[in-house]
């Protein structure tokens, strides 16, 4: 191994491996360092990457990616313990090249990724621990690891650790996350023929559907569910934030068989096989809690920078990205020879100018209020199905009582001004 790389890229998900492959390509000295046995072992995530952000690294990956089925259409369940209303759009030019998304399995996907960033020149390094950077004269100049003779030097160290980011908060990037800053989500790979989930989802061949669910399958807390087809299993899990885990005295393996069990959810698994089961730390925080993503000789990517939009559920093409900015900034560093906080503050005016902060920003308030108000979820979920349960029911009653009947009861509960107040309160925080 040679004494010193121009990058060392900590984390083989898909923000370091964006970064180790764009580095690579360009002629850069890379060394990605793996604690899993292989990238993808110890990532987890639902299971959708979006097209757009793979696309700029790797035109027409689809063609060779382990990909499982191209997403065409989009569910969202607000869901009651005996019910659902859900909306969705299913679109067609969806499943055309050049798609909009697809389902994939980690621990494959992640694998193929990392060995283009290997082929482009990138060396890997898995099942390596770094105990932490080494810094001198404030200047991060490389990594302890727990090989023997285990310290690597470089002109960069990217920390792209995951959502602890011990790394980072060794250096004083951020401080330990408040439990209301991180999600737990637990998920299973539920193995099922790939006939049975086309029927079942109304699909053809070559076809997925996602479906995000909120309400009961959190028992009204925090958090949101997920339903997804792969080619011949499903993905199936639930989070909510530590809080409100912690509020509720709730066990996530228990909220999982919840779910599981469901009546709106159990027809879907019905004759379906585990074939893995999984957890992991979520960032949640948003915005407000982004911490220092540039230093002296580092910068910060992925979960490591907090950079996930849990609303429209996006993460790893926010992780790509900022992967694939960090290392041009890199880039332009090495050819001026400047790997100062100031050189590499370029990432930064570039996150921040880009999709991903914009969104975040425009998101910065959702969870505090939604985690503040438990409401949302807990109470107007199952109200607005017993209002549609009402509506949708022939009875001989005059649709415009009903209409009138509904209000009476949803204002009659609530209180006008209060539920005037949540609406608003709701619209200000998404808006």
């Amino acid at each position: 191994m040679p004494e010193k790389f121009d990058v060392i890229i900590v984390g083989a998900g898909p923000a370091g491996t964006s970064c180790a492959f764009v580095c690579a390509k360009n002629g850069l000295n890379v060394l990605l360092i793996e604690r899993g046995e292989y990238p993808g072992s110890k990532n987890v995530m639902g299971g959708v990457l979006y097209r757009k952000q793979m696309e700029e690294l790797i035109p027409e990956f689809w063609k060779e990616a382990p990909l499982e089925r191209p997403v065409i259409e989009q569910r969202f369940w607000m869901m009651d313990k005996e019910s659902v209303v859900q909306f969705g759009y299913k679109g067609l030019e969806w499943g055309q090249e050049p798609y909009n998304n697809f389902t994939v399995l980690r621990a494959q996907f992640d694998q193929w990724f990392a060995q283009k960033a290997v082929e482009a020149g990138a060396l890997l390094v898995n099942e390596t621990v770094v105990t932490e950077c080494l810094v001198e004269d404030g200047k991060v100049v490389g990594v302890r690891t727990d090989r023997p003779d285990g310290d690597v030097f470089a002109d960069v160290v990217v920390l792209a650790d995951g959502v602890n980011s011990l790394l980072g908060k060794q250096l004083g990037f951020h401080k330990e996350f408040r439990p209301d800053e991180v999600a737990l989500t637990v998920m299973e790979v539920i193995n099922l023929s790939k006939d049975k989930i086309n029927e079942r989802f109304n699909l053809s061949e070559n076809q997925g559907c996602t479906i995000e669910i909120f309400g009961d399958s959190t028992k009204g807390n925090l958090g949101t569910a997920f339903l997804y087809t792969n080619k011949d299993s499903l993905n199936i899990g639930v989070g909510t934030t530590l809080s409100s885990m912690i509020k509720a005295k709730l066990k996530p393996y228990e909220l999982l068989d919840y779910l599981k069990t469901h009546p709106m959810v159990k027809p879907f698994l019905e004759g379906g096989e585990s074939a893995e089961y999984l957890a992991h730390l979520i960032p949640e925080g948003g915005y407000r809690s982004v911490p220092k993503v540039a230093g002296n000789g580092v910068v910060v990517v992925g979960d490591a920078a907090q950079l996930v939009n849990a609303i429209h559920r996006e993460g790893s093409n926010m992780a790509m990205a900022s992967g694939k900015m960090a290392a041009e900034t890199i880039i332009l560093a090495k050819h001026e020879g400047d790997f100062s906080e100031s050189s590499l503050n370029r990432y930064r005016e570039e996150l921040y100018g880009s999709f991903i902060m914009k969104d975040l920003e425009k998101y910065k308030d959702a969870t505090h209020v939604f985690e503040k108000y438990p409401q949302y979820l807990r109470d107007y979920v199952p109200m607005v199905n017993r209002a549609a349960s009402k509506f949708f029911t022939v009875d001989g009653t005059p649709k415009k009582d009903k209409q009138k009947e509904i209000m009476r009861s949803v204002t009659g509960e609530k209180g006008t001004i209060r539920v005037l107040k949540d609406i608003y309160r709701a619209w200000k925080a998404v808006k």
